[in-house]
């Protein structure tokens, strides 16, 4: 695929996590790991430059170490996607898709990445992409005992005839009436989880990074609602874990043992 990027968001000064790109899970770094993810995702579709976007000299080094490139963006960047925007200006030239894949997410299967790039690929009018992942019924009652703990964890997503996203919340949506019944018709629960991957068409990106916080974004922490809100349009697209493990990011050094005995379970994500 021509005139693609995957710029990889890695910020050493994180609040929770000093450090955290170059934070070992079981031998490798996770920028490391990460990149490596990027790198399959890019075979997979033909080929897509590969941007390593921080603020830290060590993490221009370590990323130098891994093969990668990486690139010098300001310590003001609020969040990923203002860092994406700034690195593809180092690009000689600037790609038509670009897709935000966080630093700290190492379990990111790669073929998730690939199918957000396939997307634009069949499609190159559509706006922004991202994956979700349709919940079994033993996931969907797993999901609702985690948010029983962590309320604000995991993100669901309500998908139109076509897969364009309607709207997300950290609440488990849709309520399911007649559940009983539908756990004996249907193999799948009706709820989609939302990866938090996202490939935007570089003008999208650009106005999307301009535009204030949106109010119901303010109020659930998620920043694709500004784009729902500002009537940018989603394109949702399914993918499957097929067995592998599912862990967002990496905050905590908790969450770094929760990944390696992951890994040490189902094997390697990138292999």
């Amino acid at each position: 695929m021509s005139n693609a990027a995957i710029i990889i968001p890695a910020r050493y000064h994180s609040t929770r996590l000093p450090g955290k790109p170059l934070e070992k899970i079981a031998g490798k770094t996770m920028l490391a790991r990460v990149g490596e993810i990027a790198t399959l995702a890019a075979k997979m579709i033909g080929g897509a430059e590969i941007l390593v976007a921080t603020e830290d000299k060590r993490i221009i080094d370590h990323a130098a170490e891994c093969g990668l490139r990486g690139v010098m963006t300001s310590s003001a960047c609020k969040t990923g996607s203002d860092r994406a925007l700034e690195a593809i200006g180092y690009l000689e030239e600037r790609p038509d898709f670009i897709v935000n894949l966080q630093g700290d997410a190492p379990l990111t299967p790669p073929d998730f990445v690939a199918a957000v790039l396939s997307e634009f690929q069949n499609n190159p009018d559509l706006e922004v992409v991202t994956p979700v992942v349709r919940l079994g019924w033993d996931e969907l009652d797993a999901f609702r005992e985690q948010k029983k703990e962590t309320p604000f964890s995991g993100t669901t997503a309500i998908l139109g005839r076509d897969n364009e996203a309607l709207w997300f919340s950290k609440n488990i949506i849709p309520a399911i009436r007649h559940e009983d019944e539908l756990r004996k018709s249907k193999k799948l629960s009706p709820v989609h989880r939302h990866i938090g991957i996202y490939g935007f068409r570089a003008d999208i990106l650009k106005q999307f990074v301009k535009l204030p916080q949106s109010r119901y974004e303010m109020l659930e922490g998620l920043e694709q609602l500004r784009m729902l809100e500002n009537n940018i349009s989603i394109k949702a697209t399914v993918v499957d874990y097929k067995g592998r493990p599912a862990m967002s990011g990496i905050d905590s050094p908790e969450d770094i043992a929760r990944a390696e005995e992951l890994l040490a379970t189902y094997g390697e994500i990138a292999a």
